[in-house]
């Protein structure tokens, strides 16, 4: 497979040696450096592209990958007030687009425990859920793609209105750290006055989000349509 990067960062660089591990060629690195290598021929033939930039960034990459034909596996987070256009673009150009706020296959199945969780603890309301998530300094949104994830998934069970970084009545408190070069750590707590009870996935590296886009890269061949990882994993 002839995969395209765009995003040629730490986790780009993790990308292109799992996808080299695997069989896979790297036919183009787009970067803030040469960002107009986008309309290249090389880029164009490429079988996807794997999108890991900025939120600033994210949805131009996108949208312009799916508008030249180029499916478009895309792990970047908080841009996600624009998911449901990308969406519309990858059915319009019957093309396929993954998108997932993390491709750690550990990450996933937190999701998927996560889910199961809020739906038994919804029917105890004396414990109060929180998430805390830490991640490196590096890292331009907060709270972290995976970190709303969580608590969309959660206030889909719960009577709480909407989650916040503030404490607030009727919300669900998410806390932001930024810590020197921590790939991610996501934590939910449920605690009552007598106990607590608490899921919690640690990153050890990047090599993790990036095994699970290339995976992902891997499924997409051959479909069209929009993705998740839940999908990739048939979870």
């Amino acid at each position: 497979m002839n995969i395209a990067l765009i995003g040629y960062g730490k986790m780009g660089k993790a990308i292109e040696r799992l996808a080299l591990s695997r069989g896979h060629s790297i036919t183009a690195k787009i970067d803030q450096d040469n960002t107009e290598d986008i309309y290249s021929d090389i880029f164009k033939s490429s079988d996807i592209a794997i999108e890991f930039s900025t939120p600033d960034t994210a949805f131009h990459n996108v949208s312009t990958a799916l508008n030249l034909g180029v499916p478009v596996v895309c792990g970047t987070t908080g841009w996600l007030d624009k998911l449901e256009q990308a969406k519309r673009l990858c059915e319009i150009q019957k093309i396929t687009f993954i998108y997932s706020s993390n491709f750690s296959l550990g990450v996933n199945i937190f999701f998927h425990i996560n889910k199961k969780l809020a739906e038994v603890m919804k029917n105890y309301p004396e414990y109060s859920a929180s998430i805390e998530e830490i991640h490196h300094i590096h890292k331009k949104d907060a709270p972290s793609g995976t970190a709303v994830t969580l608590a969309e998934d959660i206030l889909a069970q719960s009577g709480l209105a909407k989650w916040s970084l503030e404490k607030e009545e009727n919300s669900l408190h998410i806390t932001a750290l930024r810590e020197g070069e921590v790939p991610g750590t996501h934590s939910v707590t449920y605690e009552s006055g007598i106990d607590s009870i608490t899921l919690r996935h640690e990153a050890k590296s990047r090599d993790g989000f990036a095994l699970g886009a290339v995976i992902a890269a891997e499924f997409a061949i051959g479909k069209y349509g929009f993705y998740t990882m839940e999908d990739v994993l048939g979870l």
